[in-house]
């Protein structure tokens, strides 16, 4: 039996209606092989993060258990962003989305290859991710950076509200 991993997914959308793309998407990701969702947190509304020209974003996380490595899980969350119309385009980072598909934590492993790093190296500064992450996981670690709770509440919460 191959060994099941709990890894964090954060899922972000501000174009259309992101809260049912959310709800599907978490619904498509549980539906793979090799993933199993196991708890889900509430949506929240937050301001664009990064570019801030654009719409609000719907922002969730899901906690899964999953039998694939940290690399096929981030091609499998590719694939069902694709799924969902999200196309990237090189050089673009931050700008309005259909889905977005993070992933945040992958058990307490530390990875760093092209084009995959986990965690994720933002998480520890965004409080759209860190609220949600402790809804699914309240004792959450960031492998290298300590206990989750730790990073939020060094964070301004003002700005993400729960739908």
């Amino acid at each position: 039996m191959t060994p099941r991993i709990q890894a964090c997914i954060g899922l972000g959308a501000n174009l259309g209606d992101a809260a049912g793309t959310l709800r599907l998407a978490i619904d498509a990701l549980d539906r793979r092989e090799g993933v199993v969702v196991s708890a889900v947190s509430r949506c929240y509304r937050t301001p664009a993060w990064g570019r801030e020209d654009q719409p609000d974003f719907i922002n969730a996380v899901a906690l899964l258990e999953t039998s694939l490595s940290p690399r096929a899980l981030l091609d499998l969350l590719l694939s069902v962003e694709a799924e969902f119309g999200r196309h990237r385009v090189e050089g673009e980072r931050w700008g309005p989305r259909t889905l977005d598909l993070d992933l945040l934590l992958y058990g307490d492993a530390v990875v760093d290859e092209p084009g995959l790093r986990v965690p994720h190296p933002h998480l520890h500064e965004r409080a759209f991710a860190l609220v949600p992450l402790l809804e699914v996981l309240p004792d959450a670690r960031i492998p290298g950076r300590g206990p989750a709770r730790d990073a939020v509440s060094a964070l301004e919460m003002s700005n993400i509200h729960p739908l």
